[in-house]
């Protein structure tokens, strides 16, 4: 670091210092603590959140979320503000509240705030800076402060009418007005420091207390003794203090976690959650320490640092020991500043920390939203900040679960002369297949959430309808009820004479489906990897047809295809995606028994066909998976010549003739990949060894065999057909 750096950072820290005079006097007051409490905390809890945190610039302190929960918990249990009970019962919330984040520490709590939205939480301290405005209101025109939910402080400010200043409203409202234009026009001056400043200077040359404005009470000077906490006397409540320390310490949690992880994002440096909560822990015990109640981040004095360029916590250092000096050298200017002109500082920055700018955009972009916001801050309002976070916890998972319940969905087709398949209320120029639904479901599948997709289908479906497929590629997870469902739903379309399929989904959705007793969408070929493929098995071939009756133009026509062109049908696009892969995506780890139960039926066939290459591509395609590519041909020749090698011994004759019937396929497999791309040929062989790596784990004798085969294979094509094998020997699984 720099000096010049440095020398900005300790600049920053000192101006951090000057303007938390007054707020955390003022949110000290809000907490129900005398008001030097505020100073206080303001220096120890600092400094330890300074040391252990991993932000460059986020301020801790005396804040106006704890301090109103506070407030409002002493309230609640009766515990009159300022009394002796008060600074016994908001040190011993405090040190609970780091207890509770202690725990949230070692519990690794910091990603629960993935699961509070931002409208939940901008909501919720739009809530807690309108109640303590209203608390503070009176204290405007000379009134005292009030406590409860809006309703009560409502009433709380009409009864304080009587005692109406019309010299302290003004300096009030000069204030406000000041340090708004402040803001707005000259960013990077401290405005709040200076009607400080000026409020000082009316009390010293012009006695504004003599016509009637209030003045802060005399502070002394130097720091208190550490406190003992928890007290004794504060057992007797220890279950009333527990659940207002944890709402608090949820709150600290999420809001200074999400303000501070959205600075390092912005300044594009990786923020360490769990070390946060325990330095929020560490600060807190410092402050119940020293008498004071929870503190918090601070977006508004954050925001201050952030515009004078701080880069380190060197200004938290040099807040804290700013604020020290204060306490041992500048009390005696306290008790000149005028009441209204403090409160009037606490109001700006409360405005400044609502987040009605918020509520404006969602009001524009998302309604839903919007009303989410607005029920988290009356509910804070109306019902109090307690009630309020649990109210904020249950809107955050609503939100959550009507976001899964209707998820983005929507029905597909195709755009002629382009590839894939788009939304048919999104592109104009996208037209749905004939005959068939192809319907995108983005989300994952449950109960509360498959009747969405059941009916959506059904209100599309008519008399023309033949062919269903769910593109379901936004799925990884899915529950036994809608497991359930796509077998019932399947099951009544079949008797429909509706084809019915599921694709794109992780293959893990597949596992989930068997484990569920779904596993007959898988064995009848329900299931395919992607939606073209379902297509194709159920007999719809590109181009398609559409709606309309025009045909969806072939690309490749009248161009150089890089596709092999053969005489018969085992494929045209002959890629290393076939058949085996898509069994892997669907069976998993037992995908091998599939494929062998494909080879025993091949095996079967080939006792009643002819053995010629027509005859055994049919044969091939007798199954639900349909065509197969050249690397799942070799594959599969592999697997029958394992079962053939049993044949040797009782029918020796008709073993040799499939063996060489089997070899010539396999030698024919590579020419063709030679006639395609001399590339291929090299990745064969990455894929046999794949083939054999797994046969050696799981039937080391087949194995064994399958070595002896591939030998013998390539000591015969070295003589039928030598050119081939001396170019491409390489590509062969080297025997040993």
């Amino acid at each position: 670091m720099t000096p010049a750096r440095l020398l900005k950072d300790i600049s920053a820290g000192i101006i951090v210092a000057l303007i938390s005079i007054p707020i955390s006097m003022g949110y000290a007051q809000v907490a129900g603590l005398p008001m030097q409490y505020g100073l206080y905390g303001s220096v120890f809890p600092i400094l330890f959140y300074g040391l252990l945190t991993t932000t460059r610039d986020f301020v801790f302190g005396v804040d106006a979320a704890p301090a109103a929960l506070v407030g409002g918990s002493i309230a609640s249990l009766g515990i009159a503000a300022e009394s002796e009970e008060a600074v016994t019962a908001v040190p011993t919330i405090a040190f609970l509240t780091a207890c509770w984040l202690l725990l949230f520490y070692f519990l690794k709590a910091g990603k629960i705030v993935r699961y509070i939205s931002e409208p939940v939480m901008g909501g919720f301290v739009t809530g807690i800076c309108c109640s303590i405005i209203l608390m503070q209101m009176p204290k405007l025109f000379g009134g005292t402060a009030g406590m409860g939910e809006a309703p009560e402080l409502i009433k709380n400010i009409i009864e304080q009418i009587p005692d109406f200043n019309p010299l302290s409203l003004v300096l009030g409202l000069s204030t406000i007005a000041l340090i708004m234009l402040g803001k707005k026009w000259i960013p990077k001056v401290p405005v709040s420091v200076i009607v400080m400043l000026i409020g000082a200077l009316l009390t010293k040359f012009l006695s504004v207390d003599s016509f009637g404005v209030k003045l802060l009470p005399h502070v002394e000077s130097g720091f208190p003794g550490f406190h003992i906490i928890p007290s004794v006397d504060s057992f007797g409540r220890l279950s009333d203090y527990l659940f207002a320390a944890l709402s608090i310490a949820a709150v600290i949690l999420s809001e200074s976690l999400l303000a501070s992880r959205g600075n390092a994002l912005k300044d594009g440096y990786q923020l360490d959650n769990n070390r946060e909560i325990l330095a929020y822990s560490a600060a807190n015990f410092a402050g119940a320490l020293t008498g004071c109640c929870p503190t918090n981040g601070s977006v508004s004095r954050t925001g201050i640092v952030r515009q004078f360029g701080a880069s380190s916590q060197w200004l938290s250092v040099s807040a804290a020991i700013s604020m020290l000096g204060v306490l041992y050298f500048g009390t005696f200017m306290i008790e000149y500043l005028p009441v209204p002109v403090l409160t009037a500082i606490v109001i700006s920055a409360l405005i400044n920390a609502s987040e009605f700018h918020a509520a404006v955009r969602l009001w524009k972009t998302s309604r839903n939203e919007f009303y989410i916001f607005i029920a988290a801050m009356l509910g804070v309002l109306i019902f109090g900040t307690v009630y309020g976070v649990m109210i904020g916890v249950v809107l955050s998972f609503m939100a959550v679960i009507i976001r899964a319940v209707t998820p983005p969905r929507a029905f597909m087709g195709v755009i002629p002369g382009k590839e894939g398949f788009y939304s048919l209320e999104r592109y104009a120029s996208a037209k749905p297949v004939r005959n068939t639904i192809i319907y995108r479901f983005g989300g994952n599948l449950f109960f509360a959430n498959i009747d969405t997709l059941q009916n959506d289908i059904e209100k599309a479906v008519t008399k023309d309808t033949k062919v269903i497929v769910i593109n379901a590629g936004a799925v990884g997870n899915i529950d036994i009820t809608a497991a359930d469902r796509l077998v019932l739903m399947r099951s009544e379309y079949k008797k429909r004479g509706i084809k019915f399929y599921i694709a794109e989904h992780v293959g893990e959705v597949n596992d989930m489906l068997e484990k569920y007793g779904a596993g007959k969408l898988l064995r009848s070929g329900s299931v395919r990897m992607t939606t073209a493929l379902a297509l194709r098995a159920a007999g719809l071939k590109y181009p398609y047809s559409l709606e309309d009756g025009e045909k969806v133009p072939d690309r490749t026509a009248g161009k150089k295809s890089m596709r092999l062109v053969r005489s018969n049908h085992i494929s045209a696009d002959r890629t290393s995606k076939g058949i085996q892969a898509e069994l892997e995506w669907v069976f998993g780890k037992n995908a091998g028994n599939y494929k062998d139960k494909i080879a025993e039926e091949l095996l079967k066939s080939l006792d009643t066909i002819e053995l010629n290459d027509s005859e055994l591509e049919e044969a091939e395609q007798q199954t639900y998976w349909g065509r197969i590519n050249l690397f799942d041909e070799d594959e599969l020749i592999d697997r029958l010549e394992m079962r053939i090698f049993s044949m040797r011994k009782t029918d020796p004759e008709k073993a040799k003739r499939l063996e060489d019937f089997l070899e010539s396929r396999r030698m024919n497999i590579e020419k063709r990949m030679l006639e395609m791309d001399p590339h291929i040929l090299l990745r064969l062989k990455d894929y046999r060894a794949k083939f054999e790596n797994h046969l050696k784990n799981s039937d080391p004798i087949a194995y064994e065999r399958l070595l002896r085969r591939r030998a013998d294979y390539i000591r015969r094509l070295k003589t039928k057909a030598p050119e081939l094998a001396e170019k491409y020997e390489e590509a062969y699984t080297d025997i040993k």
